[in-house]
C-alpha cells in the first residue's frame, strides 16, 4: 500500500490555522493541463487564490484535488487544482505559511530538497501582483502625471 503525502494535511492545518487566527488563507499554485482555473487570471504558469470562506463556496480540500466555486470579475468558475500543484500556503495578512517543493507529474519533487520548508514570509512564488480571488481591496490607479505618490496632496485650496 503507497504510503499518503503528507501534504494535504499539512495545507488543511494551515487552512484551519489562517481561518482560526481571522487571517485570509492563499495558495500559490502552478497551473498546467490539470488545473482548472480562469487563464486569464494567469501570470508565469502561476495563480495566487484566495480560498477562504468569504471568497469560496463549497470548499473541498481533498488528498488529490482542492475544488470550490469563486468569482472571477463577478463571474462563477469552479475551480480544480491538484493537491501536487499547490506551491505555497500562507496568510495574506502577515505572510506566514508554508512553502512546498514543485512536483513533477509522476509526484516527484524536483527540487533538491525532499522537505517541505516551513516560512515566515510571503512565498516567492506568489507574487503580489498576482490575481487574488474576492478581493477588490487594490489600491487606487497611480497618477499618470508621472509624480510619485505619498508625500502631501496635491490639491489646493482655491479662494
Amino acid at each position: 500500500m503507497q504510503e499518503i503525502s503528507t501534504k494535504p494535511y499539512l495545507l488543511r492545518a494551515l487552512y484551519e490555522w489562517c481561518t482560526d487566527n481571522g487571517y485570509t488563507p492563499h495558495i500559490a499554485v502552478r497551473v498546467d493541463n490539470q488545473t482548472r482555473v480562469p487563464r486569464q487570471f494567469v501570470r508565469d504558469n502561476e495563480i495566487v487564490l484566495n480560498i477562504s470562506f468569504e471568497a469560496t463556496s463549497q470548499l473541498q480540500m481533498g488528498n488529490e484535488w482542492i475544488e470550490f466555486h469563486a468569482r472571477f470579475s463577478g463571474k462563477s468558475h469552479k475551480i480544480e487544482v491538484p493537491v501536487a500543484n499547490v506551491l505555497a500556503i500562507y496568510a495574506r495578512e502577515n505572510g506566514q505559511g508554508m512553502a512546498f517543493p514543485v512536483e513533477s507529474a509522476g509526484g516527484e519533487a524536483t527540487d533538491s530538497e525532499d522537505d517541505e520548508a516551513v516560512i515566515d514570509e510571503a512565498p516567492a512564488a506568489a507574487p503580489a501582483a498576482a490575481e487574488k480571488i474576492g478581493e477588490t481591496d487594490e489600491g487606487p490607479a497611480p497618477d499618470d502625471d508621472g509624480s510619485k505618490g505619498g508625500g502631501r496632496g496635491h490639491l489646493k485650496v482655491v479662494k
